[in-house]
């Protein structure tokens, strides 16, 4: 895989790639997780999505090679405002979206607050909702949260926190383990994770705004296995936004786009050229 590119802002610069060459633009947006970032997400992805569209791949602010922001306007928000920037620098005027967890989540805020920029939403197992059966803290989240308090990260940590991402564990291979691991414990990530802040910033309740103004057509993707944003997560956004459906893979974590790869693939293909 290529470097980033960069991008600089008015408060640093964001990290990115761009793949395919498509006349539709693709945005493809990562989870929180430690070590996360646009490529770790979704290098099982960007060839096959690559031949048919421009695909453009961030790293968020605090995440992979991008500088941390002011987050005081809250975490969706503020990445949101960000990728629209990028957008802006790139010529862009709408793209589809696709985010898993954090990224479904600043996709959502995204058509909330940019819905001109925004043409189709693709959330998968995304941040922001309600969970209406299971407990609040999820397991997956737990270990989030916790990844970078007390005696800080370890190979041990993120073994445990992986394992929740997935339902399978062998699909974790020992590259994207040593890969995360090692970009986690980069000082300017534990300097700056989003999620390792204490006191955190705030994280918006997404099903507290009025999603009935989000009409865009949107493909919710849930694994019916995911520990981390459980798919009773996905009944309130299926409740609120007006034109939204929901497929549900079993066998499957909170990974769909890693786990489920080629059906992912093909079911975001056949959703976006309907």
């Amino acid at each position: 895989m290529s470097e980033p590119k960069l991008f600089q802002h008015a408060q640093g610069k964001l990290a990115y790639h761009e793949f395919g060459s498509g006349s539709e633009v693709l945005v493809l947006l990562h989870g929180g997780g430690p070590g996360a970032g646009g490529l770790s997400n979704y290098r099982r992805n960007v060839d096959t999505l690559g031949a048919e569209y421009r695909l453009i791949v961030p790293d968020f602010p605090g995440f992979g090679d991008s500088d941390p922001i002011d987050m005081s306007g809250g975490v969706f928000a503020s990445f949101a405002g960000v990728i629209v920037e990028l957008l802006d620098h790139l010529g862009i005027a709408k793209a589809h979206y696709v985010g898993n967890s954090l990224g479904g989540a600043v996709s959502l805020k995204t058509a909330l607050d940019h819905g001109d920029r925004v043409d189709k939403l693709i959330l998968m197992g995304a941040a922001g909702g309600k969970q209406i059966l299971t407990p609040a803290l999820s397991e997956g989240l737990k270990h989030l949260f916790g990844y970078y308090r007390g005696p800080g990260p370890s190979l041990e940590k993120l073994r445990v926190f992986l394992s929740t991402m997935v339902h399978d564990v062998t699909a974790l291979t020992p590259e994207l383990i040593e890969e995360r691991y090692r970009v986690s414990t980069d000082p300017r990530q534990i300097a700056h994770n989003p999620f390792g802040q204490d006191p955190m910033p705030v994280i918006e309740e997404l099903w507290r705004e009025p999603l009935a103004r989000v009409t865009h057509k949107t493909l919710m993707i849930w694994g019916r296995d995911d520990r981390t944003i459980p798919l009773d997560s996905a009944l309130i956004y299926l409740a609120q936004l007006p034109d939204a459906e929901l497929h549900v893979f079993s066998n499957c974590g909170h990974w769909a786009q890693w786990e489920k790869a080629p059906e992912f693939n093909r079911l975001v293909s056949e959703f976006l050229t309907r």
